[in-house]
């Protein structure tokens, strides 16, 4: 296969759906995530615009699923050129001193533990002009009833940090980009009853942000 491999972790909805629909037309999508009929329907979109997809159900705080996610793309296709990571959970909003013990350890789960393994297990697939990017959400860091949410993707957002510092010279390209708010489920779940109407679509916010994903892939 000649055309570039996109892998988006977090594909079955949202921007990480938006962005693998859109990354159809230039890119072999591989697109992750637990939902399969979501998977499904996206899967009919790039197909229907002429493009690839292979879609990959795995649930990412699983180890051993995550290795054989990882093994497949190696043993398939031998590379990655572009990865984006968009898989979240989103805690429930309480005060720290009543977070719910199952949702602060599925936060780890998602937002530190599936991000450490994947980096780990992906390192080797991404060439050396690879680019990799990653999605800040700052506004969060330390806000109030934000405590599980905010921790962990402040964390997050922290250890890509310290891998776009060391691999500058060597590559892949790590970036963290910052979206505007959107109306989506993860959203939502945040500030119920919000106006929505005031918020930007995920496809229209992917679409702002697709020139530079792809500049800094060097695809364009």
């Amino acid at each position: 296969m000649t055309e570039p491999i996109a892998l988006v972790t977090g594909a079955s909805r949202g921007l990480g759906c938006a962005l693998a629909e859109l990354l159809g037309r230039t890119h072999h999508v591989i697109a992750v995530a637990r939902t399969v009929g979501a998977l499904e329907n996206l899967d009919d979109r790039i197909k229907g615009a002429g493009g690839t997809v292979t879609l990959a159900p795995t649930d990412l705080t699983e180890d051993t699923a995550t290795q054989e996610l990882c093994r497949a793309i190696y043993d398939r296709w031998g590379r990655i050129d572009l990865w984006v990571h968009t898989a979240i959970h989103a805690g429930s909003l309480s005060p720290v001193g009543h977070l719910d013990p199952q949702d602060w350890q599925q936060s780890i789960a998602v937002n530190l533990e599936a991000t450490f393994r994947l980096v780990s297990y992906l390192t080797p697939l991404l060439v050396t002009r690879a680019s990799v990017v990653f999605f800040d959400d700052a506004d969060k860091f330390g806000a109030k009833f934000f405590g599980a949410y905010g921790s962990t993707k402040a964390s997050q957002i922290s250890f890509v940090r310290s891998w776009a510092a060391e691999t500058t010279k060597t590559g892949p390209l790590v970036r963290i980009l910052s979206p505007q708010p959107m109306a989506t489920a993860l959203r939502a779940r945040f500030f119920p009853g919000e106006d929505i109407g005031k918020l930007a679509t995920a496809m229209a916010e992917a679409n702002r942000i697709l020139p530079e994903i792809l500049l800094v892939n060097g695809t364009k």
